[in-house]
């Protein structure tokens, strides 16, 4: 059986239609649009609109009510540098609340999407549901030279939507190959700015991590409403989200991030990840031992969903539908025990390229940075230098030579080229001679 994969518009979240869509409570959106209105200085309705990232018709009667409870004013029409659109500001009444109201959370702007109505979303547009070809794959890693039945390994495992860990010698390519595993996945998703779950705000959109791909509110009321009339405005059309941790990735970046002075929430990485992929490179380089790390991930791994905490301690369900993959240059037995390895669905071995190999990429390398080959030179590289370190070769070993016979016809006011001498030169930034240093 063919299984197609779902596009964007099957999965996008419905528009909303009444403010009774938006699944939260009528005091939480009048605090949010009183702060809003009071940190932004946005006036006009299609600017609150646009600031709040709710339909133009289901602010105007958010902005309805707040002036039935005196909480806002309507300024007029006269204002030299705007449309003939009414302008509205807070009473004094409304900016009691609004201070009052950031007293309690600092946060504002676009109207939050309850975490249940999110879980839906996420089933819609899961990574899972992603129809991974071997023309997808191969497409997007395109531009590296893999060995024999490298794609055979990596197909059925990114396509599983299950966890990867990729591991072999150091300088071969595990960090390229998990960036085009995140390429392959080249379609689209609706991520919402920001979450809700018992009354707090989850801020969930990261620049960082998600890439837009299509504006979907501006400030022209028209542009506004065709926008609301496709999908929930509350989410952004993005590229499926990529999450590449290294060195630095700590327990505490997996749980929410609370910041206790403006008094919000940001979601974990894992979380900001969803629907898309996350990297661990060099897995066994952090300060937590990567025991501890897998551990962490390996019941949402099995079950789907991740357990979060507030400050208050209470625990609650979040989606957890990422593709993770993991890299490093220990060998798995090193990091992990049996039970954890098991967990991880595929297990790949990156090895150093053949001769043969190297020396295409040799060629590509040289070719696209201009150095001509030099035949005598390719034999002295083979035959002098790379016996001494036991003809160990590895992916980077090419693009490191080149550049550095680069920099170095450079500094010489030469054309560039390939000479054995040269070549004797770049060999030595390669390696460090082992010797010991006297202090």
């Amino acid at each position: 059986m063919n299984v197609q994969t779902p596009t964007t518009e099957s999965f996008a979240p419905p528009a909303l239609r009444k403010l009774g869509d938006t699944g939260l409570p009528m005091v939480m959106m009048r605090d949010i649009l009183l702060k809003t209105m009071f940190r932004k200085s946005v006036e006009h309705a299609t600017e609150i609109a646009e600031a709040i990232a709710m339909p133009l018709t289901l602010t105007q009667a958010l902005i309805d009510m707040c002036r039935d409870m005196n909480l806002m004013q309507a300024t007029g029409t006269m204002h030299a540098t705007s449309s003939s659109e009414m302008g509205f500001q807070l009473t004094d009444t409304g900016k009691a609340r609004a201070l009052d109201a950031l007293s309690q959370s600092e946060y504002y702007g676009a109207m939050p999407v309850p975490l249940e109505d999110y879980k839906t979303q996420t089933k819609r547009q899961s990574i899972r549901n992603i129809n991974l070809t071997r023309e997808m794959l191969e497409a997007s890693m395109g531009h590296l030279i893999l060995p024999d039945g490298m794609i055979d390994q990596l197909g059925p495992a990114v396509g599983s939507g299950r966890s990867v860990l990729m591991y072999g010698p150091p300088g071969n390519g595990k960090s390229s190959i998990a960036e085009g595993i995140r390429a392959a996945m080249g379609d689209t998703i609706y991520i919402p700015r920001a979450l809700s779950y018992a009354g707090q705000v989850i801020t969930l959109f990261d620049p960082i991590v998600h890439t837009p791909v299509e504006e979907v509110a501006q400030v022209e009321g028209s542009s506004l409403r065709r926008a609301s009339a496709r999908f929930d405005t509350r989410y952004l059309l993005c590229k499926r989200p990529t999450v590449m941790t290294g060195g630095e990735l700590m327990l505490s970046m997996l749980d929410l991030n609370y910041n206790a002075v403006s008094r919000t929430y940001q979601a974990s990485l894992q979380l900001k990840a969803s629907g898309g992929v996350f990297i661990v490179d060099d897995l066994g380089r952090q300060e937590e031992p990567p025991q501890a790390l897998i551990n962490r991930w390996i019941v949402p791994m099995e079950v789907g969903y991740d357990i979060l905490a507030l400050q208050s301690g209470e625990k609650f369900e979040v989606p957890f539908d990422t593709l993770v993959v993991f890299s490093t240059n220990f060998h798995p037995n090193e990091l992990f025990d049996q039970a954890a390895l098991r967990r991880i669905f595929f297990k790949v071995k990156i090895d150093g390229p053949t001769q043969e190999e190297f020396l295409k990429i040799l060629a590509m390398v040289a070719r696209k940075k201009k150095v001509p080959l030099n035949e005598e030179s390719l034999i002295h590289l083979l035959k002098k230098k790379y016996p001494t370190v036991d003809n160990v070769y590895a992916n980077y070993h090419a693009p490191f030579l080149i550049d550095q016979l680069i920099a170095i016809c450079e500094f010489e006011g030469i054309p560039y080229q390939m000479r054995p001498d040269l070549l004797d030169r770049a060999w030595e930034n390669l390696y460090v001679k082992q010797e010991a240093i006297i202090h």
